[in-house]
C-alpha cells in the first residue's frame, strides 16, 4: 500500500509546513513537514531554508521507506485509513521504534481490536513526560485508524 492524498493531506495537519528549520518540542531541527534529515542523509541544521516544492519533493522521496517498512512489517490486510494512520505514526516515532511496538503486535494480531486505540496513547511523551501536542496527535492517528 502506498500514502493517499488524504494522508498526505493527514500528515501535512499533523506536522505543518515549515520552510524555514525549527526545533520541534524533542529540540530536534527540523524542517518541511517535520523532516530531521535531507534525502543525502545530511541533519537539518539551524539557518535551513527551503522552498515549498522542495519540501514536498523531500517529503515524496523519504515517504517510500515509511511505506515499505509498514508493508513489510503489517502482515495483515488494512484499509486505507488503518494505513495512512499507520504511516503518520511511523513518520513521527520512527521505523526501529514502530518494529519493536506493541501497537504492531496488536494490528497484526487483529487490526480491528479496540485496543489499538490505547497503544497510540503510549506513545505520547516526550524524554519520560507526556506531552499534551503528542497525546492529541495520537488522538487524532487513532480516529483515522478506526474510521469506516
Amino acid at each position: 500500500m502506498k500514502l493517499d492524498a488524504n494522508g498526505i493531506n493527514f500528515l501535512s495537519e499533523l506536522e505543518g509546513l515549515e520552510l524555514k528549520a525549527y526545533k520541534c518540542s524533542a529540540g530536534v531541527w527540523t524542517i518541511g513537514l517535520g523532516n530531521t534529515f535531507y534525502s543525502d542523509g545530511s541533519k537539518v541544521k539551524q539557518g535551513d531554508v527551503i522552498t515549498k516544492k522542495d519540501a514536498y519533493d523531500l517529503f515524496h522521496l523519504i515517504a517510500i521507506k515509511f511505506e515499505k517498512a509498514i508493508n513489510e512489517n503489517v502482515k495483515v490486510n488494512l484499509n486505507q485509513n488503518q494505513f495512512n494512520s499507520l504511516f503518520c505514526f511511523v513518520y513521527n516515532i520512527g521505523i526501529t521504534g514502530f518494529k519493536n511496538s506493541t501497537l504492531l503486535r496488536y494490528v497484526n494480531l487483529n487490526p480491528n481490536d479496540g485496543n489499538i486505540a490505547k497503544q497510540f496513547l503510549r506513545w505520547n511523551k516526550i524524554a519520560g513526560k507526556e506531552s499534551k501536542g503528542l497525546t492529541n496527535r495520537r488522538i487524532k492517528e487513532s480516529a483515522l485508524y478506526f474510521k469506516k
